[in-house]
């Protein structure tokens, strides 16, 4: 016995020695700056501890999104900005030392780095002949123009430091503003769609589509100097990984920014490959658009999980509460309200809200497919079975027929062209909007998708619009030959 106890205590010492460390769980937002410098993180961990894994999840989203995920526990360290901190997740502008913003994270379990050497701060910016024509250099001087065609990114719009608060701070009156994904308000701008945008100090492309920064004459915009945001007890728990990566600090500055950048914005290099730049390693890593089938084949089995799983839920419980809309009158508005309330929060609002919640990743995706693939299947059932004639129902009662048998043999098979028809809505939403489900690392081909709309890349946003399409074509192809199966004859040609 003593011998036994003795062998386990040794096992059990060997696995501690020997067990690998946790995977380091690295995120960014969705614009190439941020892909990039997660790749720089990435690396550095890896070339500093070879047997440390590192868990790449890019493109996560905005800010909300990010800083739930981190406070969760679902990731442990991105890139962000120390204006971003003070003013969007801390709700105190006020605060813009280092000091001050690390004193006021702590409460929160969060520590970030010292600044990696770059300020990438918001900016107004103008083509140049605009600037000529209406004798713009400064902010102030948009206020005597008030017909100018201003575009912004969401994020620019929403926050406390973001275009209103600036407006009212300069006195701007501008009625034609709206809002537009990052990437594409450059491209907006080149064909003129647009007279200004928002831009970040450190983007490649004010230099190729010569643009003119307006000069930020009453300081509005704070400092936004790049920093590591981390959990504080993933810096503890991985101390020489923590200064390992402190070893980033003042490290790079705008200019080299700016360079990565425009490997990825202008000469369409991968994330990757610009960051591969910073340690002066060989471009041995392939292009952006260099996708492989075997990748999109991946996503595309990641999204046929995500669509079966949430519709199958969907499905389950929506028929269910369909039949007990019909069979309980009293219960019809509460339900058909709850699941109508539901189906208009916006998808990218409800993922952010069940953060956390559930974290990041299939949890929350699949739960938010479920919630909004409810409302076609619940009210389809629920008219479908109303829609039959009473004297059906009478006939069953007659014939000695529980009402849950004539539920079962009668209203469902007879009401069955309609709840399919549910289905089938259902199916093809949750298709579309499992592509959001790449904002909260839950893969699929919206990864493509949210790639390619960092980049302003039509061809990788294709790689997963293309494929979704298809399963949409795909499913309803798939219902018609289950419209046949479940639907008797007779239904059917009395339907057509």
């Amino acid at each position: 016995m003593k011998t036994i106890l003795t062998l386990i205590l040794i096992l059990s010492s060997c696995d501690i020695c020997f067990s690998q460390p946790e995977p380091i769980r690295i995120s960014s937002k969705n614009f190439p700056e941020s892909y990039i410098l997660a790749e720089i993180f990435s690396k550095t961990i890896t070339d500093g501890f070879p047997e440390q894994e590192v868990k790449l999840n890019l493109g996560m989203g905005g800010t909300g999104i990010l800083f739930e995920a981190l406070k969760s526990g679902d990731i442990d360290i991105y890139p962000e900005y120390t204006g971003t901190i003070a003013e969007a997740m801390l709700k105190r502008p006020e605060l813009t030392t280092f000091h001050d913003i690390t004193k006021a994270l702590l409460p929160l379990g969060l520590v970030i780095s010292r600044p990696l050497g770059f300020n990438n701060t918001y900016a107004f910016a103008v083509k140049k002949k605009t600037a000529q024509k209406y004798g713009l250099n400064t902010i102030s001087d948009l206020a005597k123009f008030p017909d100018l065609r201003f575009a912004f990114s969401y994020e620019f719009l929403k926050r406390s430091d973001g275009y209103y608060a600036l407006a009212k701070e300069y006195g701007l009156k501008h009625e034609a503003v709206r809002g537009m994904q990052h990437s594409l308000a450059y491209q907006a701008i080149e064909t003129e769609s647009v007279d200004l945008i928002d831009v970040y100090t450190t983007d490649a492309k004010i230099k190729k589509l010569d643009l003119k920064i307006l000069e930020d004459d009453l300081d509005f915009f704070p400092r936004y100097d790049a920093v590591i945001l981390a959990r504080v007890d993933f810096a503890r728990n991985n101390p020489a990984v923590w200064q390992k990566l402190k070893g980033l600090e003042a490290g790079i500055d705008s200019s080299k920014m700016v360079n990565m950048n425009a490997l990825v914005d202008l000469e369409k290099r991968s994330f990757k490959e610009a960051a591969s730049t910073f340690f002066e390693t060989g471009g041995a890593f392939s292009k952006t658009g260099g996708i492989k089938y075997g990748q999109i084949w991946t996503k595309t089995k990641e999204h046929l999980f995500l669509v079966f799983v949430s519709l199958s839920f969907s499905i389950i419980i929506g028929v269910t509460l369909g039949c007990f809309a019909a069979s309980f009158p009293w219960l019809r508005q509460s339900i058909f309200a709850v699941s109508g309330v539901i189906q208009t929060i916006p998808s990218l609002a409800l993922l952010c809200f069940l953060i956390p919640f559930l974290g990041i990743g299939k949890a929350p995706a699949l739960t938010a497919l479920f919630l909004y693939g409810l409302l076609p299947i619940v009210r389809n059932t629920c008219s479908g079975i109303e829609s039959i004639d009473n004297k059906l129902k009478e006939t069953g009662y007659a014939l000695g027929l529980t009402k849950f048998q004539i539920l079962f043999w009668i209203e469902m098979p007879i009401s069955m062209p309609g709840i399919l028809a549910g289905i089938k809505t259902s199916a093809v939403i949750n298709v579309g909007t499992a592509t959001l489900a790449a904002f909260i690392g839950c893969g699929g081909l919206g990864s493509f998708i949210v790639t390619g709309l960092a980049l302003n890349d039509i061809s990788v946003v294709l790689h997963g619009a293309v494929p979704s399409a298809i399963l949409a074509l795909i499913l309803q192809s798939l219902f018609e030959w289950v419209d046949k199966l479940l639907i008797p004859k007779g239904l059917r040609l009395a339907n057509k």
